[in-house]
């Protein structure tokens, strides 16, 4: 059975002190499972402090993004020498907000999978439609072009630890979800794709999560769904609470 992992994407959302107060609320009420992982990435800025805090804990802390270079004149930029340096062990990868603002394209997101695998970080890999590609029928053709081109010149090896999480962009930050049927008819595709790039174990080992305004009163149906093994949450990741919350629905579902 894949393990279940719940990551929050934090985004450009708290300061220091709420960060630390939210991991300091967190531990401890986190539930005593191997089933599941329980993640947040923060602003860069934070990762070394909370990833401290949060030492010992079921709390793993994970980067937004990165560079594909170990290290050069790149003003602003995060290199995975540099998050491997702290043990941080996850990285977000090809988010559609990283690809609608700050032109990533296919191309530089598989360059940064290769980085992070080159580092033995694991990357969750967003893919997803936009609203007009879903209107058009392009749903499938999209994301398939999408995994093709992160996961090229990957090993399988590799490709079983990685992550790859399915944001329709329509659905990011809108309050509208895709129904659980139709998240999981995308992530069959997602692992139909993974095994035509390499085997049926592989596709079989692949986890794949679902995004898009997910809170804790949808997560269960999401995670009834064959082929939907987690979730990468925005704002509802926001509240520790609701974080806790999440990670309980997920011991159980």
């Amino acid at each position: 059975m894949r393990k279940r992992i719940i990551a929050g994407n934090w985004k450009m959302y708290k300061t220091m002190d709420e960060a630390k107060s939210f991991v300091t609320e967190v531990n401890g009420r986190l539930p005593e499972t191997d089933q599941v992982q329980a993640v947040i990435c923060p602003p860069s800025l934070y990762l070394s402090e909370l990833a401290t805090l949060a030492e010992g804990s079921a709390l793993q802390v994970g980067a937004q993004t990165m560079h594909d270079t170990d290290e050069g004149a790149f003003t602003g930029e995060v290199s995975p020498k540099m998050l491997a340096a702290l043990s941080i062990p996850f990285v977000i990868l090809g988010h559609s907000e990283r690809r609608q603002y700050f032109n990533e394209t296919d191309e530089s997101v598989n360059k940064k999978v290769l980085a992070a695998f080159s580092h033995q970080l694991t990357p969750i890999v967003c893919v997803g439609e936009s609203l007009e590609q879903r209107e058009e029928g392009k749903t499938v053709e999209t994301v398939a072009t999408q995994v093709k081109k992160a996961f090229q010149d990957v090993h399988a090896d590799q490709a079983k630890q990685a992550i790859i999480a399915y944001e329709p962009v329509w659905a990011i930050g809108t309050g509208k979800t895709a129904t659980a049927e139709d998240a999981n008819e995308v992530c069959k595709e997602i692992r139909a794709e993974i095994g035509k790039l390499y085997d049926e174990q592989t596709a079989s080992a692949v986890r794949i999560q679902y995004g898009g305004s997910v809170k804790p009163s949808n997560l269960a149906e999401l995670l009834s769904m064959d082929h939907i093994d987690g979730a990468l949450v925005g704002g509802a990741s926001l509240d520790a609470n609701s974080f806790v919350e999440m990670i309980e629905v997920a011991s159980h579902a």
